[in-house]
């Protein structure tokens, strides 16, 4: 597998995005979890970049933070990916990987195309991410899934729809003229092995 110096760069330029949204963050009150703008990121991260570099510049950054690395909202080491929204951090790099490759399968044209690349991004860019949070939140805290539900997934959802209706607003132009496969063209750029 090749890897060109143009998505190594973008994949660094993204990694740098979620780690600046991360200090957007509003804590709430009852719950561990704040709202951040980090899952908006990750959804541009895979539609933008496509699958290899979208997961390459989340993979980054939580790898980074978990050696230690002040990444995610100023602080960084494993007590970051151990603690309240570890489940969440862990599966961004799948939701950006996902939602790369199956926006590479969509015409984002038309109502149709914007709307299903809309659903791409809810179910992978913010659904699947609640698959592993919200349990690790119920774990962390010894509390019930229905309290974790309560603390860690419903209070975000509206949320997560606008951030996802937004990310499909920024992809849709901006792969008509810049597609991920570009990132991947070594016309003007130069080209790394991967091991």
């Amino acid at each position: 597998m090749k890897l060109s110096l143009r998505g190594i760069v973008f994949s660094a330029l993204m990694a740098a995005i979620l780690v600046i949204f991360g200090y957007i963050s509003i804590p709430l009150g009852f719950s561990p979890v704040p709202i951040t703008l980090q899952t908006l990121a990750v959804m541009l991260a895979g539609g933008l970049l496509g699958p290899l570099y979208g997961f390459l510049s989340i993979t980054l950054v939580v790898v980074l933070t978990g050696l230690g690395f002040p990444l995610l909202h100023g602080t960084g080491g494993l007590g970051v990916l151990l603690g309240p929204t570890g489940g969440y951090v862990i599966m961004w790099p799948f939701a950006a990987l996902l939602i790369g490759l199956l926006l590479s399968k969509v015409q984002i044209r038309g109502i149709k195309g914007f709307s299903l690349a809309f659903i791409i991004i809810e179910l992978f860019g913010s659904l699947l991410n609640y698959v592993t949070g919200v349990p690790w939140l119920a774990y962390r805290f010894s509390m019930s899934l229905s309290d974790a539900m309560i603390q860690g997934f419903y209070p975000y959802i509206i949320g997560d729809l606008i951030k996802a209706i937004f990310a499909t607003m920024i992809i849709a132009p901006v792969r008509k003229v810049y597609p991920p496969h570009r990132l991947t063209s070594n016309v003007h750029s130069g080209v790394v092995k991967a091991n």
